[in-house]
């Protein structure tokens, strides 16, 4: 565990509390997926995060690359170092059961999701979407995937002159130099998992464009290529799960 022992101390018997499905003052729960329990103060600007067992893949992966809590601490870390905002770890440790739990400081900012679904001032909305893409591709360029890029995941607050970004939900983060293409598809779907509706091609184009700019490595038809392929590929899924909102794949782009 980071920090003074009293800290450390007052922490774990949070943790233990939580564990248990008690919520200490200050703290509520927050929805999250079946393989976690989250909860957050926000007096203190605190998330907890439990680890809840996946199955026995997991264990394999533990002993391969650490446990998820292990990887959560380390790519928060990892992008943090490279100059990326996301949460800083105050504290971690065990719970009965071969559970492990992490204390991260919360971000400030609003989801990506809530700005596209809010943000209706077109000039305000184009400059998001265009530092948004110029964010993901210096992501990207650094040879950062990130494990589950949903706009959820995103958090942007307004500045002077400028929004700054932050990544959370970072426990399946990978780096590699180059980022792999495959990979890079992937999180460009995952960005892509939006309606027409909420986000019109123009918007999408607006954003890879800025994206491109940041992979100088990558031709114009080999980024044109994986554009394609990830609206296809979103719309595709989509498709299956808003079958009125998603409209027919195409050979033209976004």
């Amino acid at each position: 565990m980071k920090g003074d022992s009293s800290t450390e101390l007052d922490l774990h018997h949070c943790a233990l509390l939580l564990a248990n499905e008690q919520l200490p003052p200050g703290w509520e729960m927050v929805a999250s997926s079946k393989f976690a329990r989250v909860a957050c103060n926000a007096e203190q600007q605190l998330f907890y995060k439990e680890f809840l067992p996946r199955g026995p893949l997991e264990d394999l992966k533990a002993l391969l690359r650490g446990s998820r809590a292990t990887r959560a601490r380390r790519n928060n870390n990892a992008l943090l170092l490279a100059g990326f905002d996301a949460p800083t770890n105050i504290a971690w440790g065990k719970l009965p059961g071969s559970r492990e739990y992490l204390f991260a400081s919360a971000v400030s900012g609003r989801s990506i999701t809530d700005w596209l679904l809010t943000t209706a001032d077109l000039r305000r909305r184009r400059h998001l979407l265009h530092q948004f893409g110029t964010f993901i591709g210096r992501l990207h360029a650094t040879g950062f995937i990130h494990g589950d890029l949903r706009t959820s995941n995103i958090l942007a607050r307004p500045g002077p002159h400028h929004f700054q970004f932050a990544l959370i939900d970072n426990e399946r983060n990978r780096q590699h130099k180059p980022a792999p293409g495959k990979q890079i598809l992937r999180n460009l779907m995952q960005l892509n998992m939006h309606s027409v509706i909420e986000l019109s091609r123009t918007d999408r184009m607006r954003f890879f464009l800025a994206w491109h700019c940041q992979m100088r490595d990558l031709s114009r038809p080999e980024a044109r290529l994986l554009a394609v392929q990830a609206w296809n590929w979103a719309m595709r899924r989509l498709a299956a799960k808003q079958p009125r909102y998603a409209p027919p794949t195409s050979e033209q782009g976004h």
